[in-house]
C-alpha cells in the first residue's frame, strides 16, 4: 500500500477511530513511527535528527506546507538538530487513516531532507 500517494479526507466528528488491528497493519507501512498514548489520545510519533537547527527548521517548514495542502496538521516540536512530530485526528481525538497517510508523506520529505 502506497500511503504517501493517498490524500486525506475530511472525517466527521462522529467518524470512528481506526481499529487497533488496522492500526497495527498500517504501521507495517511506516515502520519508523510508533503508536503512543499521549494526553489520553492515540498518536503516531516519530523523532527526526538533523545536523543543525536550520536543517530542522527547513524540514518543519516543508511539513507545515504539506499539512496546509492536506488540511491535516500535526504537533511539531522543533529543537536544535531534532524535530518531533505527532499525528492524530483532532476532530475525533484518535487515529484515523489520515494520520498514517501523513506519516508516510512525512517520511518521503524526511528522506529527501536527510540525504
Amino acid at each position: 500500500m502506497e500511503l504517501h500517494r493517498m490524500s486525506c479526507d475530511n472525517p466527521e466528528a462522529t467518524s470512528p477511530p481506526i481499529s487497533a488491528d488496522n492500526a497495527k497493519d498500517l504501521l507495517l507501512f511506516i515502520p519508523l513511527w510508533t503508536r503512543k498514548s499521549q494526553e489520553g489520545k492515540q498518536k503516531l510519533v516519530r523523532e527526526f535528527r538533523f545536523e543543525s537547527f536550520n536543517d530542522a527548521f527547513e524540514f518543519t517548514s516543508k511539513i507545515a506546507r504539506l499539512a496546509d495542502e492536506e488540511d491535516h496538521h500535526p504537533l511539531i516540536i522543533l529543537e536544535w538538530g531534532k524535530v518531533s512530530i505527532s499525528w492524530w485526528t483532532h476532530k475525533i481525538n484518535a487515529l484515523h487513516l489520515n494520520d498514517f497517510i501523513m506519516a508516510a508523506k512525512t517520511d518521503i520529505i524526511a528522506e529527501a531532507n536527510l540525504k
